[in-house]
């Protein structure tokens, strides 16, 4: 049996067609450089979506208590809770909606694993929030941005395409009333590569307004990976080989760059992995982003570190180790370290802490399932949930993956 371990059934979906007007040419500060494929994608018929099924377990249990952690705190306008102080319940936080979409992209993780509708009823309560903050006007710009605080950052198209392909792995569809998410997908998608650099890289924010011009000096570390797995989403959701074509062009640039902790681009050596190959020099990049993670282990388990910082690292070693099982390469080294740190980061999920706290029925009843950040700041922000949501579902689809040898 094939250790790529394909559940794919073949589901033809009849779209609205809807292509985007791809040839006006925006303006910016910058040149921006012209995607090299010679075709542009269009909406196809769309395969099934390809899930892993998960055994019943703890750490099961655990992710879906963060799932109803983020429903409770859920506001009747779809509005997911940013950040709060579980001791004096203090929640005057400025919020990111670029975090908050990618922690609606984890309720249909949630919902997945689950197999229970009322966590994609939420998503999807939030995504129609979060979709008002998409921004099209081709007389100035590519396809479709993510507009927040003044301006489109490169991470909020991409975890906006993140949260739509998380639904459609957990529904087998892209319709929510009369709104084609392929179709928003795919004018994300238009935008991420509008913004490549000619070195191959990209620019992280742009300006909507007026002409409208890509900030060359905003930089984001993780946007470069979050917008290489959103191509490799798009690939796999319309099965365009466009999508992969760009996503091989900004990984070959991706690993000439310095080693950093990435677990973005962990999640995209996976999905190469499974969708088509990884390279021995991938290999050998994705070996030193986990060498790097578990170099650093004994000051990332100090007390006074995060939990959000610790859960990305558990996302970025168990998409390595699928990279790496379904590749036919070494795996199981990784297997102690991400259980380590999952230790960490589960002695600060409510109930449960590690720092002493007087921990009150009220607050379980509140804040049951949330992952408080540290000792030193006592507060569940929605990117910890979020990754910690990602993180164990990686780890438990690797461990599904090997059991099916």
């Amino acid at each position: 049996m094939s250790k790529k371990v394909f559940w794919v059934v073949i589901s033809l979906l009849a779209l609205a067609g809807t292509t985007f007007l791809w040839a006006n040419q925006n303006k910016t500060s910058e040149t921006i450089v012209e995607p090299s494929a010679t075709s542009i994608p269009t909406p196809l018929p769309v395969r099934a979506p390809e899930v892993i099924a998960i055994e019943d377990s703890p750490l099961k249990e655990a992710i879906i208590a963060s799932g109803d952690y983020l429903v409770r705190q859920q506001l009747a306008n779809g509005e997911l809770a940013y950040q709060v102080n579980i001791l004096n319940n203090d929640r005057a936080y400025s919020p990111s909606d670029v975090r908050l979409i990618a922690g609606t992209g984890s309720l249909y993780t949630i919902c997945r694993v689950s197999s229970d509708s009322k966590y994609c009823h939420a998503g999807d309560l939030a995504l129609t929030h979060y979709l008002e903050n998409l921004v099209s006007d081709p007389e100035r710009f590519k396809g479709t941005c993510f507009y927040t605080n003044g301006g489109c950052p490169l991470g909020g198209a991409a975890l906006t395409i993140d949260a739509i392909y998380k639904r459609w792995q957990a529904t087998g569809n892209f319709t929510i009333e009369d709104r084609n998410l392929l179709a928003n997908a795919i004018d994300l998608g238009y935008f991420i590569i509008s913004m490549r650099k000619a070195d191959g890289g990209f620019y992280h924010s742009f300006d909507p307004h007026f002409a409208g011009t890509a900030d060359a000096d905003y930089f984001v570390t993780y946007f470069n990976g979050e917008s290489l797995y959103a191509l490799l989403q798009l690939y796999e959701m319309t099965e365009n080989d466009f999508w992969l074509t760009q996503a091989h062009e900004i990984n070959d640039f991706m690993i000439t760059q310095p080693i950093t902790e990435d677990h973005w681009h962990s999640y995209a050596f996976a999905m190469f992995a499974r969708l088509d190959k990884l390279s021995d020099k991938d290999i050998a990049y994705a070996t030193e982003i986990a060498n790097v993670i578990i170099a650093g282990q004994v000051r990332s388990l100090n007390s006074v570190n995060t939990s959000i910082a610790t859960s990305t690292k558990i996302e970025a070693l168990a998409s390595i180790a699928q990279a790496f099982y379904l590749s036919d390469a070494e795996h199981e080294w990784l297997d102690r370290e991400i259980r380590t740190f999952i230790t960490f980061v589960r002695a600060r999920q409510i109930p449960d802490n590690n720092c002493n706290f007087e921990i009150t029925d009220e607050i379980i009843e509140k804040y049951g399932g949330g992952v408080f950040s540290s000792c030193e700041d006592p507060s569940i922000r929605v990117d910890g949930v979020q990754h910690w949501i990602n993180g164990i579902t990686a780890f438990l689809e690797y461990e599904s993956m090997i059991e099916e040898k």
